[in-house]
């Protein structure tokens, strides 16, 4: 039957094992790297007056012949009302491309969010802002039916002819609109331990995703699958060990209806040379997530960045770790890859926002 097709394509999307059918969203292990994906209250929130972020994911590509891709691409600006202040609230607003792909059976889901944000200094300095962020957009999901095949197919000699399906299948398409909100608390002293930490509420009206919702609409058996509301917290610090070297221990925690991740660890950054801001950023993060059994260890996530004048270059790999029935946790791995760019970017060493 086609719904337990549906069920094992939603199943599969999910990027940890998990008991239920509905799938959660995409997400980036390089969390930072990514601010208009994490909270909307990110946007403009940087030192220049515009950045451009690329994000690409790749899973399970031991396994699987075309494997699942994450891709998002960001633009935002950041404009003060005060410029020569540094008190001065401000304001920054952007736009957000996001892929997620399933390419073993053509399963796509694609996101354009409009957003804007409006950041208070709290204190003559500058060095407090408190940024509230707001997102809207239209999100398109579709399957290609071209891969898919079913048991009445099947000729019981030459193998499964289209002609013999007799399954009704709905329109291949559904879209919706989609919110995100998100507030941002950041307080960067100059040449003291800063601190970041900010929440999110993704999907604010839960809106149905169902391939099915329109046809079955009115009927005796309607059939609906709303999307889940994602909650997410994060605290991030900047410790100034030395002159050259910076740690940023941080924590990141997600809930999605029956779905929840924690992600926890530190990067390191190495001044390498100061007069074209060339530093070197590496990163342990361990991953864990809610199953059946509670929490457990999923994976370890490696990060090496390349940081040059305003140009930000990052990869990570993740690796599955922890107990597993079928002994497959080295196969199930992903990497992935960031770049950005500050524009027009200003000399100060109070960064409002964490790099990576």
């Amino acid at each position: 039957m086609i719904s337990g097709v549906f069920r094992l394509l939603l199943l599969l999307c999910c990027l940890l094992p998990l008991a239920t059918v509905r799938a959660q969203d995409p997400q980036f292990s390089q969390t930072f790297a990514s601010p208009a994906t994490l909270n909307p209250a990110l946007i403009g929130l940087f030192p220049g007056r515009y950045r451009v972020v690329i994000n690409h994911r790749s899973q399970w590509g031991q396994v699987l012949q075309n494997p699942f891709s994450t891709s998002a691409f960001a633009a935002d600006f950041h404009y003060d009302f005060h410029p020569k202040r540094r008190s001065s609230d401000g304001f920054g607003a952007g736009v957000v491309f996001l892929n997620d792909r399933m390419g073993e059976v053509d399963f796509s889901t694609n996101q354009v969010m409009l957003g804007g944000a409006f950041h208070k200094r709290l204190d003559a300095r500058g060095e407090t802002t408190l940024s509230a962020g707001l997102q809207g957009g239209v999100v398109q999901r579709s399957l290609g039916y071209g891969d898919l095949t079913f048991d009445d197919q099947f000729d019981g000699t030459t193998g499964y002819l289209p002609a013999l399906g007799a399954e009704v299948l709905p329109e291949n398409s559904v879209s919706f609109g989609d919110f995100q909100l998100g507030l941002n608390y950041s307080h960067v002293p100059q040449s003291r331990t800063a601190v970041f930490a900010g929440v999110a509420l993704h999907h604010v009206t839960q809106p149905e995703q169902s391939f099915y919702a329109s046809a079955t609409a009115g009927t005796d058996v309607e059939v609906t699958n709303t999307l889940y509301s994602r909650y997410s917290a994060y605290v991030n610090f900047r410790i100034p060990v030395n002159l050259t070297t910076q740690l940023s221990p941080r924590a990141y925690y997600v809930v999605q209806g029956p779905h929840a991740l924690a992600l926890l660890g530190s990067n390191l950054r190495l001044l390498v040379d100061d007069s074209n801001g060339t530093a070197l950023h590496f990163g342990v993060h361990a991953r864990a997530a809610l199953g059946d059994a509670g929490y457990r260890l999923d994976s370890g996530v490696g990060f090496v960045g390349l940081e040059v004048s305003d140009f930000l270059f990052g990869f990570s790999y993740d690796g599955g770790i922890g107990n597993s029935s079928r002994g497959d946790n080295r196969r199930r791995s992903a990497f992935e890859l960031s770049a950005s760019f500050i524009g027009l970017s200003e000399d100060d060493a109070a960064v409002p926002c964490p790099k990576f």
